[in-house]
C-alpha cells in the first residue's frame, strides 16, 4: 500500500447467493468484477473460519480451517455430484438479505455429505496431499468428528480420556471415526481449492484481499484441544483466566469474550512457532491481514475464569513487538493492519510505530461530544498516510443510523466539520464517504452498507449481543451499475482509482 487506494468491506457470508449464504460461487466472481469496474483495489472480508454457537466468525472451531458454508454448491452441480433440485432446499423461503444459520446447519451439511458420498474416490490423491501439506488438518478433522460423536458438546464436556488426548483414546476414536474425519478433510480440500481460485481471479483483476484474524482462539476449538500448552489452562483443560475488555462506551460492565488467554512465556520459548505457522497460513489465503484487538499484544485484559462480567479483570503484559519482529524474520515483510481501537495507551501507540503497521481510523468515533478538542485521532484532518480509514467497521452502526442516533450537538458538530448544513439526512452518507476519501489516509475502506446508505437493519454485529448478528446479505443486483459508476467517480476524484493509478504508471 504505497499509493492512495480504496476498497470495500463485504464479508463472504454477505454476498448474494440463492443458497442461503454468500459463498465462492458466481456471485463472488461478479462482485470482483464490480470492484474492478468501480475503481477499487481491495476487498476486505471477515474471518473465514468455521463458526459454532452464536455464528460469530471471531469464535471459530479452528484458527486454520475454513467455513464449509462458503463452499460453492454450483461447482458440485456442474460436476454432476448434486442436482439443482437437491440444492433448491437451501433457497426455499429464505430471505434474500439474511442468513438463517439454523437451517444452514441442518440442510447444508446434509448436501455436503451427499457430495462426499457421491464423490467416492474422486480427488483422493489430491486430498491426501492436501492433508500432508497442512499439519493442522488431522487434529481438526478428529475434533469435528468428536463433536458429532458427543452430540455437539464443547470438548470440556467430552469423556476425560479423549478430552485429555490420552494415547489409547486417540487411537480408539481415530479408528472409530475415520470416515467422519475423511469427510472434514474433504470439505477443507474443497474450501481451500475454491477460495484459491477466487483469490487468483481477484488478483488477476487487480483486486487484493484483506483478511481478518481474531487475536484469540475459541475456547471450544481444535487449537485449544490439540495444543493446550499454548494457553493458560489448568490440568483439566479449563481456562485459568479468559479474555475480554474493561467497561467502556460500548458496555458498562465490559465485554466478557471468554477466550482462553495465551501462555506467552511458552510461545517465547518456542520462538513463536504457532503464531508464525498461523500467519504463514493467513498469507497463503490473503494479500494483507487485519489483526483484531491488536492492543492485546501490548497488554491483554485478564478476567478470572467463572466471572459473570468483565469488571474485575487486570491488565497483563503481552509479547509486544518481539512477536512481530520474529515473524518478519521468518516470513519476510508482510502487509498487516493493526486494529488498535478501544482503550489505546501510549505503549500501544509505541508498539504500532515499532512494527510499522498502518493502524485504523473510524470516522464514527470522530465526533464524540465527550472529546471537545480538535485533536481526536479519528478526525480526518489528523490522519497521517500510514493508516486505514473507515466510516465504520463490522462492529459499528451503519453511517446513516449512526448519524440519526447521535446527540443534536454531535450532529451539529459533524455538519459543521463537513461544511454541509443542507444535504438531506438520507443522502448524508455520501458526504461522510467523500470526507474520508479525501483524507491523507493511504487506504480507505467503506463497508458496502454505507455505500448503499442502509440503516441498522443491515448492521453486521452489535457487541455483547447474540442471536441477531452476522446475518445481513447483499441482495442480488443491489450493487447496481449506477452505484458502481458513483463509486468509481468518487474514487477517481480523490486520486484512489486503480485504473487511474495504472495510467499514471504507464506514463512513467
Amino acid at each position: 500500500m504505497t499509493e492512495r487506494c480504496a476498497g470495500i468491506l463485504l464479508p463472504i457470508s454477505s454476498l448474494p447467493s440463492k443458497y442461503g449464504i454468500g459463498c465462492f460461487d458466481s456471485e463472488a466472481y461478479r462482485f470482483v468484477d464490480l470492484l474492478k469496474a468501480s475503481g477499487q483495489s481491495f476487498w476486505q472480508i471477515l474471518p473465514l473460519g468455521p463458526t459454532g454457537y452464536g455464528d460469530s466468525p471471531y469464535q471459530s472451531f479452528s484458527a486454520f480451517a475454513g467455513n464449509p458454508y462458503f463452499i460453492s454448491l454450483e461447482e458440485f452441480v456442474k460436476a454432476g455430484l448434486l442436482t439443482e433440485r437437491e440444492c433448491a432446499v437451501c433457497s426455499s423461503g429464505v430471505p434474500e438479505n439474511s442468513v438463517d444459520y439454523g437451517r444452514l446447519y441442518t440442510e447444508r451439511y446434509a448436501l455436503l455429505r451427499k457430495v462426499y458420498h457421491n464423490s467416492e474416490t474422486q480427488k483422493a490423491d489430491e486430498i491426501n496431499k492436501f492433508a500432508r501439506d497442512n499439519g493442522w488438518l488431522g487434529d481438526y478433522a478428529l475434533f469435528m468428528a468428536l463433536k458429532k460423536r458427543f452430540k455437539g458438546k464443547a470438548f470440556s464436556q467430552w469423556d476425560k480420556d479423549i478430552r485429555l488426548r490420552e494415547p489409547a483414546a486417540m487411537e480408539k476414536y481415530t479408528a472409530e471415526l475415520i470416515d467422519e474425519m475423511d469427510f472434514h478433510k474433504f470439505l477443507q480440500y474443497h474450501f481451500y481449492s475454491q477460495w484459491g481460485r477466487l483469490k487468483a481471479y481477484a488478483n488477476s483483476n487487480g483486486i487484493r484481499i484483506i483478511g481478518d484474524i481474531p487475536i484469540y482462539a475459541a475456547t471450544d476449538s481444535a487449537d485449544v484441544w490439540s495444543h493446550p500448552e499454548l494457553f493458560q489452562l489448568d490440568d483439566d483443560r479449563i481456562p485459568v483466566a479468559v479474555a475480554g475488555c474493561p467497561p467502556d462506551g460500548f458496555s458498562a460492565t465490559g465485554q466478557l469474550w471468554g477466550n482462553p488467554l495465551y501462555d506467552w512465556e511458552h510461545h517465547r520459548k518456542t520462538g513463536f512457532d504457532w503464531w508464525i505457522s498461523r500467519l504463514r497460513s493467513c498469507f497463503c489465503l490473503f494479500d494483507a491481514v487485519r489483526i483484531d484487538h491488536f492492543r492485546g499484544f501490548d497488554e491483554y485484559y485478564s478476567i478470572p475464569y467463572g466471572a459473570k462480567n468483565a469488571m474485575n479483570g487486570t491488565w497483563r503484559k503481552g509479547p509486544g513487538a518481539e512477536l512481530f519482529h520474529t515473524a518478519e524474520a521468518a516470513l519476510g515483510k508482510r502487509s498487516i493492519i493493526a486494529e488498535d481501537l478501544g482503550f489505546v495507551t501510549d505503549s500501544v501507540k509505541a508498539l504500532v510505530r515499532s512494527c510499522g503497521f498502518p493502524n485504523m481510523k473510524v470516522l464514527e468515533f470522530a465526533f464524540d461530544s465527550r472529546d471537545t478538542s480538535s485533536r481526536s485521532d479519528h478526525l480526518p484532518h489528523n490522519y497521517n498516510e500510514n493508516c486505514v480509514a473507515y466510516t465504520g467497521t463490522h462492529d459499528n452502526q451503519t453511517i446513516s443510523s449512526w448519524f440519526s442516533s447521535i446527540s443534536d450537538a454531535e450532529r451539529k458538530g459533524a455538519r459543521e466539520y463537513l461544511c454541509d448544513t443542507h444535504t438531506p439526512e438520507k443522502e448524508l452518507h455520501k458526504s461522510f464517504i467523500a470526507l474520508l476519501m479525501r483524507s491523507r489516509a493511504r487506504l480507505c475502506i467503506i463497508p458496502m452498507q454505507d455505500w448503499l446508505g442502509l440503516d441498522d437493519s443491515a448492521r453486521m454485529n452489535t457487541p455483547s449481543t447474540t442471536g441477531i448478528n452476522w446475518k445481513w446479505r447483499l441482495r442480488p443486483h443491489e450493487f447496481t451499475d449506477s452505484l458502481c459508476s458513483e463509486i468509481r467517480r468518487k474514487t477517481e476524484i480523490y486520486g484512489r482509482s486503480a485504473a487511474e493509478r495504472e495510467k499514471r504508471n504507464e506514463k512513467l
